[in-house]
């Protein structure tokens, strides 16, 4: 009987909502008796994964020249023809137009799933309008991971092999991670993120936020867990605000859970996103989520006034008065706490599992 081989392909297995997706779908499919190999770009692996890694990263030298990036595109490619995958599953963001062109037209001979993680579609489509609409023309599919990237990827590059699978989320392990003690002592809201300075996260403007808020007067802290080249900057910020210690950097942490578990709330104020991997794991821990009714994924995960508030995109006043509200309105804090880990009970890895094993037409 024939095994199904599936190769997931990444930028790193570390630090990124993406890549935790990676990671988690390793671990599903091999669970299933698949044979699973990953490849990444980078040389970063902290997340735990299954199967075979193919690390290129490694191989990168420090010049990043013509000659290195050609070895290790030949590498990929002989790695992909020698294996006869079944599927290629590929979760990367891609910045250079002609070098994807390459690989989508001559690496990729099985067929491949790029999936869309963000509503900023210019980090997975060229520029160049035609090769932008042409890129993946001989995909298997293109699987988003909401529907509002979906309609979006339907309209502006006139795709219809398109199909909408939510991120998987281990609720299992997030409630049991959760559970370990913290030693904070004070109360606080929480958000966290990447800090770096394409300021998709907008930090600085939440800790500007959280300064005109109520909280701090009332002793309510904000915890930022995160790293990234922004870092120093926002802790300039929070000084600029004259916060003293009631904005708290936490570095990234391998469980995150135990501090969303803690907190009030947890907060988004990004740009755009995918589907945010913190609102589902913030609800999996009975925490709710105030969060911009940004692109994309928040009106898709939050259920206004029941788990959480959604707030106008990208205004700030409105945002400062909910993360009022929801500090302030013990009735509302509790009711969505009753039915944050109800909201997300549908993401779960055998359910979604699932999902991608019937559009792989895997039995």
């Amino acid at each position: 009987m024939h095994q199904t081989k599936i190769c997931l392909i990444g930028i790193t297995l570390s630090n990124g909502g993406a890549q935790k997706i990676h990671a988690i779908l390793s671990n599903f499919f091999s669970s299933k008796n698949i044979e699973v190999h990953n490849i990444v770009i980078l040389d970063e692996v902290t997340y735990d994964f299954s199967g075979e890694l193919l690390n290129l990263g490694k191989l990168k030298d420090k010049g990043n020249g013509i000659w290195n990036n050609l070895k290790r595109f030949l590498i990929l490619k002989r790695y992909i023809k020698e294996n006869k995958f079944d599927y290629i599953i590929d979760v990367r963001t891609r910045n250079n137009q002609i070098k994807e062109f390459l690989i989508t037209k001559f690496a990729y001979k099985a067929p491949y799933i790029p999936m869309i993680h963000s509503y900023n579609t210019d980090w997975y489509f060229p520029k160049n309008k035609f090769l932008a609409k042409n890129i993946f023309s001989n995909a298997y599919g293109i699987v988003c991971v909401s529907k509002e990237i979906e309609e979006k990827v339907r309209n502006k590059y006139g795709y219809k092999n398109l199909k909408t699978i939510y991120n998987p989320l281990e609720i299992d392990k997030i409630v049991s991670l959760s559970k370990e003690r913290i030693n904070l002592n004070f109360e606080y809201v929480f958000a966290a993120g990447r800090m770096v300075f394409d300021n998709n996260k907008q930090f600085d403007k939440l800790i500007r936020g959280y300064a005109a808020s109520k909280l701090p007067s009332q002793n309510i802290r904000l915890v930022l867990l995160g790293d990234g080249p922004q870092k120093e900057y926002l802790q300039n910020v929070a000084q600029s605000e004259k916060l003293g210690d009631k904005v708290v950097f936490l570095d990234f942490q391998n469980n995150p859970f135990q501090y969303m578990k803690s907190a009030r709330f947890t907060i988004l104020a990004s740009k755009n996103e995918g589907l945010p991997n913190i609102i589902t794991e913030s609800l999996a821990c009975g925490v709710p989520v105030v969060a911009f009714d940004c692109k994309s994924g928040p009106r898709e995960l939050i259920e206004n006034g029941k788990n959480g508030l959604l707030v106008e995109d990208q205004n700030f006043d409105a945002l400062v008065k909910a993360m009022d509200e929801m500090n302030e309105n013990e009735t509302l804090r509790a009711t969505c706490r009753e039915n944050a880990f109800e909201s997300i009970e549908r993401f779960s890895v055998e359910k979604i599992g699932a999902e991608w094993l019937e559009y792989l037409k895997i039995k």
